[in-house]
């Protein structure tokens, strides 16, 4: 039987518009720079940048733009080809990249998200059960993470995407991730402060090249 070859990934990126304490956030520049950016690198031939989406840091509020993107995705697929969502957020005091392994069931909001909304120990999705409740990538997060630390890459897993704006849309992607045979991962970004954009850029290259490497 001959080989068919590595099958096509397209992956679809979101990123977060400013929010209390972050007034630029990296991910809104990471996500919008994202296409011309890796134009000017080149694709790998087995992967498809698609969307690149920047969201409200909102829970219910960035839900209707979450979803709609999601089943966009999901309406466009090409027949053999995987799909991948990742998804980038900031963390204020992270000193390197995290990739998230799970999401819970938990709205606890420290802070009102940028519609308002502060919800505290409320089920993301009450028909999951209670706030226990975690839903974990089917990504091998350990080894994304062994190769991008081999490339030089300063990256960590974690398994607590906290429980703000970032883990209230990671577990809807899961979730819905798990009803349509695609996967999700989430991604921790420090501030550029901490890690200039450059090196982020090229972070998140790295991190597409790797994803559609294990299909």
């Amino acid at each position: 039987m001959g080989s068919e070859g590595p099958s096509v990934v397209t992956v679809h990126v979101t990123g977060f518009k400013k929010f209390i304490g972050v007034p630029e956030n990296p991910t809104e520049k990471i996500v919008s720079n994202l296409q011309s950016y890796m134009e000017k690198k080149g694709l790998p031939k087995s992967l498809v940048l698609g969307s690149c989406t920047v969201l409200e840091a909102a829970g219910q509020g960035a839900l209707g733009t979450l979803y709609e993107v999601l089943e966009s995705a999901i309406s466009d697929r090409k027949e053999g080809s995987q799909i991948i969502w990742i998804h980038f957020g900031v963390s204020g005091g992270l000193p390197r990249f995290a990739l998230e392994n799970q999401a819970v069931n938990d709205a606890t909001f420290a802070c009102p998200d940028e519609l308002g909304w502060k919800p505290q120990r409320v089920p993301i999705v009450p028909s999951d059960g209670n706030i226990s409740q975690i839903r974990k990538t089917t990504l091998p997060v350990n080894e994304l993470v062994k190769m991008l630390r081999k490339i030089g890459h300063d990256v960590m897993r974690s398994d607590d995407a906290d429980r703000f704006v970032c883990n209230y849309v990671y577990y809807h992607s899961l979730r819905f991730a798990e009803e349509h045979c695609i996967k999700s991962l989430f991604v921790h970004v420090p501030l550029f402060s901490t890690i200039d954009e450059a090196v982020q850029m090229h972070f998140v290259a790295s991190l597409l090249e790797a994803v559609a490497s294990l299909n």
